[in-house]
């Protein structure tokens, strides 16, 4: 079978994975997956309503919350462990910080967990970015399920779970808890709302795939090299297929001489790479052109992009 017929076939086969045909989660097998990286985070700002809401004006198939976890064990839609990058909480709570150390610097910063969430209800997410989105709020996960649902999917991300998990939570259950509560726990349970969970934590998916016995869809993140020789090669892309169902590798990862993509493919595990943004072409001449060579020269499956009206949905002129 070659590469672009596998394009065709391989998210249908992967991300119904362990389910009769009439279970498996519904998408458009015949087309590349567009992932809205937090949203369209190049427009709005990451993680707000406004951003999802244009990543599905734009053709987003899915959207994609990061979790983070606060004090009162509520889900939150937020990239960082911390507030201070994309809220006012240095202005609303001046006396609330921690001091860490980074870079052999002292470092003051304010952790979403030592808050509630009616604290982080008071924060304003939105003017970092610029003045016409003062006000918008960090929103929970049920809020973005009841914004999305219907209309595009979920790519959720478990973010440094074990963090948390030395905090006295399971990022893990509290997620299939909430995803219960929507009725979103089983593949193909709403085939408008396909859910994917990805992490960079392979420990983190194991958990969710044998010990809660999740039958969704799994997506292992790989970031640096480290993460690279561990995973992306011969053996180690079967050891991530005894767990998961795809891989999100950094996207310079696969420009590196190794054929993972086929590798993958033989696997039935799918390939989306990461972050295209308009602003980092990668050495081509637009992000168009570069997410176009990963589509249809490469074979991915997916991209995660924060441009999602930059999507190429058919291949270029002239192109394969």
């Amino acid at each position: 079978m070659n590469r672009r017929v596998r394009l065709v076939l391989v998210p249908l086969l992967v991300f119904g994975i362990g389910c009769r045909s009439d279970e498996a989660q519904t998408i458009d097998a015949s087309a590349p997956v567009l992932v809205a990286h937090r949203g369209a985070s190049a427009y709005a700002p990451e993680h707000s309503i406004e951003a999802y809401e244009l990543a599905i004006e734009q053709g987003a198939d899915y959207v994609e919350p990061d979790l983070q976890i606060t004090r009162d064990g509520v889900l939150i839609a937020l990239h960082d462990l911390t507030l201070e990058r994309t809220t006012n909480v240095r202005e609303v709570f001046p006396t609330r910080s921690r001091t860490e150390e980074r870079r052999g610097q002292p470092v003051d910063v304010w952790l979403a967990n030592d808050f509630t969430l009616d604290e982080i209800r008071q924060l304003d997410a939105g003017s970092w970015f610029g003045d016409a989105f003062a006000g918008t709020q960090i929103l929970t996960l049920a809020e973005v399920i009841e914004a999305v649902r219907g209309r595009a999917g979920l790519f959720i991300e478990t973010k440094a779970p074990e963090v948390y998990g030395d905090l006295g939570f399971s990022m893990e259950k509290l997620l299939l808890s909430e995803l219960a509560r929507h009725e979103l726990d089983q593949p193909g349970a709403d085939p408008e709302t396909p859910i994917v969970i990805q992490s960079f934590s392979a420990a983190s998916l194991k958990l969710l795939r044998h010990e809660h016995g999740t039958r969704l869809p799994l997506t292992l993140l790989i970031g640096g090299e480290d993460a690279a020789a561990e995973w992306m090669t011969p053996d180690g892309l079967a050891s991530v297929a005894e767990f998961a169902t795809g891989i999100a590798p950094a996207k310079r990862l696969l420009l590196d001489g190794l054929d993972v993509i086929d590798l993958a493919h033989e696997l039935d595990l799918v390939v989306v790479p990461w972050t295209f943004r308009a602003g980092r072409p990668g050495g081509f001449d637009s992000v168009e052109n570069e997410m176009a060579h990963y589509l249809y020269e490469l074979g991915v499956d997916g991209i995660i992009t924060n441009n999602p009206d930059l999507f190429p949905r058919t291949p270029p002129r002239g192109g394969k």
